[in-house]
């Protein structure tokens, strides 16, 4: 793990400062660099994106310490919460970042994920899991959607539409039961939609 240590001091970097953006402790850092002990893989993508190089490169499996596809990606904030009237872009509860193909964001398409709370979207969705969503203030029947309702932060629900324009939003588990706004209830708390669920990402502890 010498590179760590390498791409560290090319930073001018202290030992404590890297552990501080890892969350980790600083002799965790000193194990690593004198090869007592490794990162683990969500680690070294954090620390690739720190020093803007590539997984290999730290692992010492590469000479090339540029990304070679850092232009076909793009890299999206993992929020921990959405409350309602913040600006997705204004929120700054950011536990994360995920990565995922630049090709997704073509006309303009803008996208975030949220790390899951809770289990009443069990078993679809664990906590801890990360969903990737695409943003958008509208969705279709049956669509799993970040809603927010009365102020709340963002819940993660199956949305359905009525004739009568009112909305249900429901979970997974069977345990926690559904709700259902009037199109009044709609406009008044409010209720509404922050984005659609294009992608679950779960790791495997």
């Amino acid at each position: 793990m010498n590179r760590i240590k390498l791409l560290r001091s090319s930073c001018e970097m202290k030992q404590s400062d890297l552990a501080k953006q890892l969350n980790v402790r600083q002799n965790t850092i000193s194990n690593w660099e004198t090869g007592r002990s490794e990162p683990d893989f969500a680690t070294l993508q954090k620390m690739a994106r720190i020093f803007d190089t590539t997984i290999d490169y730290i692992l010492g499996n590469s000479s090339e310490k540029s990304p070679a596809n850092l232009s076909s990606v793009v890299q999206i904030p993992v929020l921990g919460s959405i409350p309602a009237g913040i600006p997705l872009e204004a929120i700054e509860d950011i536990v994360d970042w995920e990565d995922i193909p630049k090709a997704m964001c073509s006309g303009g398409k803008e996208f975030f994920a949220l790390k899951v709370k809770g289990d009443s979207m069990w078993p679809d969705f664990l906590e801890g899991d990360i969903v990737i969503l695409r943003k958008t203030p509208s969705c279709e029947t049956g669509d799993v959607c970040a809603v927010l309702v009365n102020g709340d932060e963002a819940t993660l629900k199956t949305v359905k539409f009525a004739e009568d324009g009112s909305l249900t939003i429901t979970p997974k588990n069977p345990s926690y039961p559904p709700r259902t706004f009037t199109p009044e209830q709609i406009q008044q708390l409010p209720v509404s939609i922050a984005g659609v669920v294009v992608e679950l990402r779960r790791k495997i502890k």
